[in-house]
């Protein structure tokens, strides 16, 4: 229970720093005008992708891309909005993208995952909590159920490096291309890093969650 509440408080803080930094740098200004539209689209242009649709989706933070689609989903806040925060964002999830056309492995793996995470997730709380219920009788049950949310531990951290790189090649290009100055491409390195502590804080979490579980069925017979 200390370990939860530990990594409970720590999720709270790092969300809670990523939304004050998102705003903070929300309120400054690119030079050029350009608009996280106009970002992503020049980005994807740079890297020689024209399958790719950048669109406006509703919500705050909720930019996210779609291979299956071939979309960049960019919230309102970001689509239309010339900050730094803006294109920060819009460069990351155009990152996706290219990570998608180059093909890159880990995210190649990652939605290799997606169709078994979707499935696993519409029963791992039901099995698991039957598994606990009945965990001296059956044991069995507990271990389905521990297998079924390994899967969302394993995809939680093979997020990891595609959310990282993603990251990286974003930040190489805004600065390659003159998006950013020197003024502010530290801005928009540190809010992408910020976002990617979302992705530790979680993985952590579904791994500690994990252990929780195992240690359940390990002491079964105590």
């Amino acid at each position: 229970m200390i370990l939860f509440i530990f990594i409970a408080i720590i999720s709270y803080i790092v969300q809670a720093n990523l939304n004050r930094k998102f705003k903070k740098f929300s309120d400054i200004p690119l030079a050029n005008g350009m608009t996280g539209r106009d970002v992503a689209e020049k980005m994807l242009r740079d890297n020689g992708i024209y399958d790719v649709k950048v669109t406006c989706v509703n919500g705050h933070l909720t930019d996210h891309y779609n291979p299956t689609d071939h979309t960049v989903n960019l919230s309102r806040d970001v689509y239309s909005s010339c900050s730094v925060a803006a294109a920060a964002v819009a460069a990351h999830e155009c990152g996706h993208a290219v990570q998608h056309a180059k093909a890159y492995a880990p995210l190649k793996m990652r939605s290799s995952l997606v169709p078994v995470v979707s499935f696993a997730s519409k029963y791992v709380s039901w099995v698991l909590f039957i598994g606990i219920m009945c965990v001296e009788s059956f044991p069995g049950i507990l271990l389905l159920g521990i297998g079924l949310f390994a899967m969302s531990t394993l995809f939680s951290f093979v997020t990891l490096p595609v959310e990282i790189n993603a990251s990286q090649r974003a930040l190489a290009w805004l600065s390659r291309s003159g998006i950013t100055s020197s003024y502010n491409h530290r801005d928009a390195e540190s809010a992408l890093r910020s976002a990617a502590y979302t992705y530790v804080v979680a993985a952590l979490s579904s791994l500690a969650t994990l252990v929780y579980y195992v240690m359940i069925y390990l002491g079964r017979r105590d």
